[in-house]
């Protein structure tokens, strides 16, 4: 089989990121790098740093990365995309216009001979309290609606000077914190609970905490954590046998 590509976290947009420009012109050389041997590419959420899409209306910018997902789809292989917490308002476009599979919820797939269970990462295991209210009203049909009221001159600013105060904020607060071990990190704690109920799962993979971790859950189960595409630019390869993260260094990287 060709190999499948899985990354995250690229936060594309972000005015917290002063190489904003250069980090998507890596991101696109690196999926033009695979468009030739690539079977599929799973993008596992917050690939943008906020994106709404109004009936009639979507966000400024990412001509290049919409632009080569859209070769990539055109040439058949298949792009999955799921939704994380800074791109949940994608609505139908990104479907319709680059031919992308839209993901909301999680996903458990079989690739080659393996189940995978595939998801963003965020409100799984997390105990925060406030976390889980926003995300309900980050959610919630009605609240969305509400928000699409507001002209895009203002929505989007809003959306954007948000997303850059969170961001600074945990930077400040060093969250997100490094790997917190097996007792402590949620995600670790999701997975281990899950396989509980579904020990037909051989790899968890997740974005949103932006660490890279390579857990082994059981003799027959493996967690992986993306990492960024921010300073990381991670990203992991299945070719049907093995699973495996690279780190994509231009110049230097065969993927």
């Amino acid at each position: 089989m060709k190999p499948i590509y899985f990354l995250s976290d690229a936060h594309l947009g972000s005015r917290a990121i002063a190489h904003g420009r250069t980090q998507e012109r890596r991101l696109v050389r690196f999926l033009d790098s695979i468009k030739e041997k690539a079977g599929a590419v799973y993008l596992l959420g917050d690939m943008f740093d906020f994106w709404f899409e109004y009936k009639y209306v979507v966000p400024k910018g990412y001509t290049r990365l919409l632009g080569k997902i859209s070769e990539l789809t055109d040439a058949g292989v298949e792009v999955h995309f799921f939704t994380g917490n800074h791109d949940i308002w994608a609505f139908g476009y990104l479907h319709q216009e680059c031919g992308v599979i839209l993901h909301r919820e999680p996903l458990t797939v079989e690739l080659g001979d393996k189940v995978f269970f595939l998801a963003h990462g965020d409100g799984l295991g997390d105990p925060n309290p406030s976390f889980k209210v926003l995300r309900s009203i980050f959610h919630n049909r009605v609240c969305q609606i509400l928000f699409s009221a507001l002209h895009p001159r203002w929505g989007m600013e809003f959306g954007l000077a948000w997303a850059k105060h969170s961001r600074l904020k945990h930077e400040v607060k060093n969250d997100p914190q490094p790997y917190m071990g097996e007792a402590k990190e949620h995600l670790v704690l999701f997975a281990k609970d899950y396989l509980r109920t579904h020990p037909n799962v051989n790899y968890f993979l997740f974005g949103h905490r932006h660490i890279e971790l390579d857990l082994k859950l059981s003799h027959t189960a493996r967690l992986m954590i993306l990492g960024d595409w921010i300073t990381q630019f991670t990203y992991a390869v299945f070719d049907g046998e093995r699973l495996w993260m690279e780190n994509y260094i231009e110049g230097e990287t065969e993927p």
